[in-house]
């Protein structure tokens, strides 16, 4: 029996949640959930949004591998974000031996420079108010590997570090860091994905169904929440068993 949509509320009403990379995927589907719980949303992404009309979040085109951009696009905000996720993340995929320098490079800045960036431009304003709630996007191939990914599970593994790190330096300012490690996602991308190459998820996975985008933004809004203000410095798997 699955719970009902009442169980499963939280309330940010005055916060304002920056969400990067958060125009479609599991970064669109945590900013939607933040909207749904009253936050003030703004979006910051290398990609305009699709249906650009239709988008219901501020949208800011940032490239979080840029410290001075990130900067100056966090102090551009009419208020100060108390809410950070950090999801904006690239793969580029090959074996360790035959990895270029650029397919190396290009992963670590946005999947860990930028969630680096991105920390040390809220923490100022978050530290001043004495609260803030961080959440990275790491990977449950951070904790384990995975063959083809030396560049995105080192970047995803680098992250992990960083939230435990910034969760110690952060505490005592009534700020929490956590992260959340998704295993494969249904999200539209995964779904044209070789059909052996789901098959080989599902088959590793300990449920009957993978992760959808929605699993992640609840995990998310758990950690950003009152209910997890005691929980800081954690890395929650939300991948339907692929790990164990």
């Amino acid at each position: 029996m699955q719970p009902s949509d009442s169980q499963l509320r939280f309330d940010f009403a005055g916060h304002c949640a920056i969400v990067t990379g958060g125009c479609r995927g599991i970064g669109r589907a945590i900013a939607d959930a933040l909207a749904d719980a009253a936050a003030e949303v703004v979006v910051f992404d290398v990609d305009e949004p699709q249906n650009g009309d239709e988008f219901p979040h501020r949208f800011m085109r940032v490239n979080v591998t840029d410290g001075a951009a990130v900067g100056r696009a966090v102090a551009a905000l009419a208020k100060a974000a108390s809410l950070l996720v950090n999801n904006a993340g690239i793969t580029r995929d090959r074996s360790l031996m035959k990895m270029s320098d650029v397919e190396w490079a290009s992963v670590l800045g946005v999947n860990l420079t930028g969630g680096f960036n991105m920390i040390r431009a809220v923490a100022p304003a978050m530290t001043a108010a004495g609260f803030g709630r961080i959440v990275n996007i790491t990977s449950i191939n951070g904790l384990r590997g995975k063959f083809g990914q030396a560049n995105y599970a080192a970047a995803k593994a680098g992250l992990i570090g960083l939230t435990k790190t910034a969760a110690r330096e952060f505490g005592k300012k009534g700020i929490t860091v956590n992260a959340v490690a998704p295993g494969m996602v249904m999200t539209d991308m995964a779904r044209v994905l070789p059909a052996e190459v789901l098959k080989r998820a599902v088959d590793e996975a300990a449920l009957n169904e993978l992760a959808h985008p929605e699993d992640i933004s609840g995990a998310v809004l758990f950690l950003l929440s009152n209910a997890a203000r005691a929980i800081t410095g954690e890395v929650i798997r939300v991948d339907a068993g692929q790990y164990i």
